[in-house]
């Protein structure tokens, strides 16, 4: 029961929150096809938050779509009816639905990885990958954990991979596919996931990382791995550490 009501919930508060968006933005001059444009991709914005917190599809489009859908139906609209699509089309393009599979973007906060190197110690020059970059929010955490280190982001969206080159000119950035790559190059393999590919991840790791690197994970557990260690980026939001070879761990440090 207590699933059902925040579902209804949250979707009310988003579709309710996005329409105080659209209304006041036009009190305040805006243009009514300017104001739903934003409000569009506030929407967006709540169900990418949404699918990275482990809901389902069809609540996260619901989430999505709910604003212009419901704006159309009330005969609001003053522009032709394909406006309300040129954010959602832009949105796709900067971060297209195969990736959306992965993980919608949603930045490593700049402290995250303070604490990680106090567990994983990497020699001079180690290889760290950031799987799944971004805008390079955790090739900046990395870094500041790391400094003296190669940082290397892999990021499926192009453009997202331009800006992430772009803020990171001191890393090697590149646009391609995180389970296509090879693991087996690096010292650390930098994760913030969602929980259903943690999974996939953990094969992955299992199947080519080198003994003595280093998977991590932000807030997401690798269910079937004994973390080396485990700490804290901010209070509730788990910094979860693995060491190759990973059958049989047992040691966890906090």
């Amino acid at each position: 029961m207590s699933n059902l009501i925040r579902w209804p919930l949250t979707a009310l508060a988003v579709w309710g929150g996005v329409w105080y968006l659209y209304l006041f933005l036009v009190e305040q001059g805006i243009h009514p096809s300017v104001a739903m444009m934003f409000a569009t991709c506030g929407g967006v914005f709540a169900a990418a938050v949404a699918w990275k917190k482990g809901f389902s599809q069809a609540r996260t489009a619901a989430l999505a779509m709910g604003f212009p859908v419901s704006f159309w139906l009330m005969g609001m609209a003053t522009v032709p009816a394909w406006v309300w699509l040129l954010p959602l089309v832009l949105i796709i393009w900067i971060y297209p639905m195969h990736a959306w599979r992965d993980a919608p973007v949603f930045p490593t906060p700049l402290n995250a990885l303070r604490e990680v190197p106090r567990w994983a110690v990497l020699p001079a020059q180690a290889k760290i990958l950031d799987a799944g970059c971004g805008a390079g929010d955790g090739l900046k955490a990395l870094r500041l954990a790391y400094v003296n280190a190669q940082w290397i982001g892999i990021e499926f969206s192009r453009p997202l991979s331009w800006l992430a080159k772009f803020r990171c000119p001191w890393a090697e950035v590149r646009c391609g596919d995180i389970w296509d790559d090879h693991w087996g190059a690096y010292d650390m393999v930098y994760l913030f996931q969602r929980p259903e590919t943690m999974p996939r991840a953990v094969e992955k790791a299992k199947a080519e990382m080198k003994p003595g690197a280093w998977l991590v994970s932000l807030e997401f557990e690798a269910a079937d791995l004994k973390p080396t260690a485990v700490t804290d980026a901010s209070p509730n939001r788990p910094v979860w550490l693995y060491q190759a070879p990973f059958a049989g761990q047992s040691r966890v440090t906090r």
